[in-house]
């Protein structure tokens, strides 16, 4: 576990710790070399001649103030990728709150990386072991619990993406209950049931079983309990967990499979949340819900043109079986509402469409709902934790997306048009209008892409936090 401290003055910072600060820091001595280094237009860095310190880094003052774009985040990678020392010095006494929480997000994340799964044989490299926040006497307060609560959404973050990171022959639908089991039991708050396929099948959740009926591993749903308070509404988050996408017998092309092993980062990212929401020790109760399936090829798998049934008695058609992950979300999100008819309300997310990074791009995750006030209040949480939502369109003008000759609903549009926002017009269909309910499509926030390559990111969860924050 990556920890914290603060100080005041630079004379307390550990010998031979990495110091990353403003260009225009006022609290560092006035040397010739940090002239120099003041004096440069872009990312100064060194490792000599900087003592007491093992490595000065200074950064442009801009960067210190970018919420939007994330420049010191794009700055702070390189330089971290091989940290040099243990003790990481960061200058916070002139920084913008948003852009201090992502690069706590980001630093306290340095916590998991892919070696750590023990797949490949790697030298062993500094880690980063300790944060010292240096602020003024002022500020500590505040920072205290900023930094608090950061750490907390990246320990649920790193939960998340080491469960999405592991190989999906390990990560099956049973694998995901284990982890997320033992991962509960160290919360007394926390409390987990589990459906199998049986108990799926008995209980009437027909769309998650023909998902998930045709792969070896069966499917799982897990529903995690948090009893942070004696009463009061239930909140309710439901994640799309396709432990593997082949796309089943609607086959997707090699390349488009490859990062299959990531269609289960909305169930991720719940369990994530949990764990998060455990750890502060938040005054609500929350229920999350893992729909858990493999989507595979073989004598057993759902086929195009099957009808099947949800647990609230509607009926889909199943016009491509690679539309699986909207199928499984509308099961629990079904079951979700008839465990909590007065939840105060239901999120689901998930890696749904590639339709929403057409639209979006990787920044941002797709929002989609017909409660004002939940869009609103989660719109303003996303600028506020610097991991934003943005709207899409969701009314009866998307009805005939939805439409099918044979079933209530059918689970893929035929003209192909409106792709995520179909989907979200398919899901409101099991959720009661009573219940506020809300969609976030984050296909393309999911993953961190890098020098083309892919990692799970985590995101939702600070959205998802600081919503909570501001909901009681």
């Amino acid at each position: 576990m990556i920890t914290y401290q603060f100080i005041n003055a630079l004379s307390d910072a550990k010998p031979q710790s990495h110091f990353i600060a403003s260009a225009s820091c006022t609290l560092l001595p006035e040397t010739a070399l940090v002239a120099e280094m003041r004096a440069s237009d872009g990312i100064a860095d060194t490792r000599f001649g900087c003592a007491p310190f093992g490595r000065l880094t200074l950064l442009p003052d801009a960067l210190w103030h970018d919420a939007l774009t994330e420049g010191l985040l794009t700055a702070l990678r390189p330089l971290l990728a091989t940290p040099t020392s243990a003790e990481l010095v960061l200058d916070v006494t002139d920084i913008d709150d948003v852009v201090l929480t992502q690069v706590l997000r980001f630093l306290f994340n340095q916590a998991h990386r892919l070696s750590d799964l023990k797949l490949k044989k790697t030298d062993e490299a500094v880690r980063l072991t300790c944060i010292t926040a240096l602020c003024l006497p002022e500020q500590q307060a505040k920072l205290e619990t900023i930094f608090r609560q950061q750490q907390a959404v990246a320990h649920g973050m790193v939960a998340a993406r080491r469960l999405a990171d592991t190989p999906s022959d390990r990560c099956t639908p049973q694998f995901v209950v284990e982890e997320a089991q033992k991962l509960c039991a160290a919360f007394p708050a926390l409390r987990c049931d589990v459906l199998d396929e049986t108990q799926i099948v008995e209980q009437g959740l027909g769309l998650l079983y023909a998902v998930g009926k045709g792969a070896t591993c069966p499917p799982r749903l897990l529903a995690i309990h948090y009893e942070g308070a004696h009463d009061g509404p239930v909140r309710c988050y439901v994640g799309k967990g396709i432990t593997f996408d082949t796309g089943g017998l609607w086959l997707k092309e090699g390349a488009g499979m490859y990062t299959m092993k990531y269609d289960m980062c909305g169930a991720a990212n719940v369990l994530g949340l949990m764990l998060t929401v455990a750890e502060l020790k938040l005054p609500v109760r929350i229920m999350g819900v893992l729909a858990l399936a493999e989507n595979a090829i073989g004598p057993d798998a759902m086929q195009p043109g099957t009808v099947a049934t949800a647990c609230n008695g509607t009926t889909v058609e199943i016009n491509n079986t690679d539309a699986e992950g909207r199928l499984v979300l509308a099961d629990a999100i079904a079951w979700a509402s008839k465990r909590h008819p007065q939840a105060r309300y239901i999120i689901d997310m998930a890696t749904l469409t590639g339709a929403v990074v057409k639209a979006l791009g990787y920044a941002l995750s797709g929002l989609m709902t017909q409660d004002e006030p939940l869009r609103a209040a989660l719109t303003q949480a996303g600028k506020q934790s610097g991991d934003e939502v943005w709207s899409l369109p969701l009314d009866a003008r998307l009805k005939k997306q939805t439409d099918s000759a044979i079933a209530d609903l059918c689970n893929t549009p035929t003209n192909n048009a409106a792709i995520s926002a179909s989907a979200a017009w398919l899901l409101h269909h099991f959720c009661p209008p009573t219940i506020p309910w809300a969609h976030l499509d984050i296909s393309g926030t999911a993953l961190w892409r890098e020098n083309g390559r892919s990692v799970a990111s985590g995101r939702p969860i600070p959205l998802l936090v600081e919503h909570l924050l501001g909901d009681f």
